[in-house]
C-alpha cells in the first residue's frame, strides 16, 4: 500500500478508485514537473477502448489484455469489456484480464466475476511469460482454436530488450492464426530536455526499474511485425475519434501505440 504501482497511477489519474495516497502522490509529483497526468492517463484509457472497439469490429471475440489494471476510472458500463460486447454483432466476447497487483486483482475478482461469465482475471506476470500462456484458466476459457486479441500494456515492466523479443515471439508461436497483438510503451522523447534529468530524477525514486524506450528502439521491438494502419503512433494518433485526449498535442500523451497482425 506504500509503493505506487504504475496501473494504480493509471487508474488514479484517470479518476478511479483501485489505489492508494502513495499512487496519488506520485502523480501529484509529476504534475508538479510537467502538468499533464491526468490528461495523459485518459489518453491512454481511450487508446485501450478504441483498439478493443476496433478488432472487435473485426470480428474478434476473445481478448488476454496484459497490464491494464484492470482501470475503474473508465465510466461504469464501458470496461474494456463491455466496449468489445458493444462492438460485437454476431457474438459475445471472452475477456481475460491478467494482473499481479493484489489490490487489482481482489477488486475485479469482486466487482467484475460475479455479473459475467464471460470474463475472468488471473494472476499472472509478463516478465513470466511461459508461466502466463500456460496458465489454467488461460487454457480453458479461451478457445485457442480461433483468432484472439492479446494487449501487452504492461511494456514498463520490461527493461530487457532481448526478454521483450522473447515475449513477442512466445505470443506470436502460440496464438492462432488471424490474432492480433496490441502493445503500448512509455517514452520521454517528447519530454524538454532541460526537464529530462529532474523527470527521471523522479521516475528513480518513485517507480524504479520501469523501462523508458525511444520510438527508434520500440520499432526494433516491432520489426517483422505487420502494423495495423497508421502504425506505431502516438497513442492519440491511434485511430482517434471526436473525443480524444490530447488530441491538440498527441506527444503529451508520453507513449506510443501500435496494433500488430499475428500471419
Amino acid at each position: 500500500m506504500t509503493q505506487a504501482r504504475a496501473t494504480r497511477i493509471l487508474d488514479a489519474a484517470a479518476g478511479g478508485k483501485n489505489n492508494f495516497v502513495a499512487d496519488r502522490d506520485v502523480i501529484r509529483r509529476y504534475d508538479q514537473a510537467a502538468p499533464i497526468t491526468t490528461t495523459a492517463a485518459r489518453a491512454v484509457l481511450e487508446y485501450l477502448r478504441r483498439v478493443v472497439r476496433h478488432l472487435a469490429s473485426e470480428g474478434v471475440d476473445q481478448f488476454v489484455i496484459v497490464g491494464s489494471g484492470v482501470p475503474s476510472g473508465l465510466p461504469p458500463g464501458r470496461q474494456l469489456h463491455d466496449v468489445a460486447r458493444d462492438a460485437l454483432r454476431a457474438s459475445v466476447p471472452r475477456v481475460v484480464y491478467v494482473e499481479n497487483d493484489p489490490m487489482v486483482l481482489a477488486g475485479a475478482r469482486a466487482t467484475i466475476e460475479p455479473v459475467t461469465d464471460l470474463v475472468r482475471v488471473v494472476e499472472g506476470d509478463v516478465r513470466e511469460i511461459d508461466d502466463l500462456l500456460d496458465d489454467r484458466v488461460l487454457q480453458t476459457f479461451l478457445d485457442w482454436d480461433r483468432p484472439m486479441a492479446v494487449l501487452l500494456l504492461s511494456t514498463h515492466s520490461l527493461n530487457d530488450d532481448e526478454y521483450f523479443h522473447y515475449v513477442i515471439k512466445r505470443i506470436r508461436q502460440v496464438v492462432p492464426e488471424r490474432s492480433y497483438l496490441s502493445v503500448m510503451q512509455t517514452t520521454f522523447d517528447a519530454v524538454p530536455a532541460e526537464l529530462l534529468p529532474a523527470i527521471h530524477d523522479l521516475l528513480a525514486m518513485t517507480l524504479p526499474g520501469q523501462a523508458i524506450r525511444t520510438r527508434e528502439e520500440v520499432e526494433a521491438l516491432l520489426e517483422g511485425l505487420v502494423l495495423v494502419e497508421p502504425g506505431l503512433v502516438w497513442v492519440p494518433e491511434w485511430q482517434p475519434d471526436h473525443d480524444t485526449a490530447c488530441a491538440d498535442q498527441p506527444s503529451a500523451s508520453g507513449n506510443y501505440g501500435a496494433v500488430a497482425r499475428v500471419p
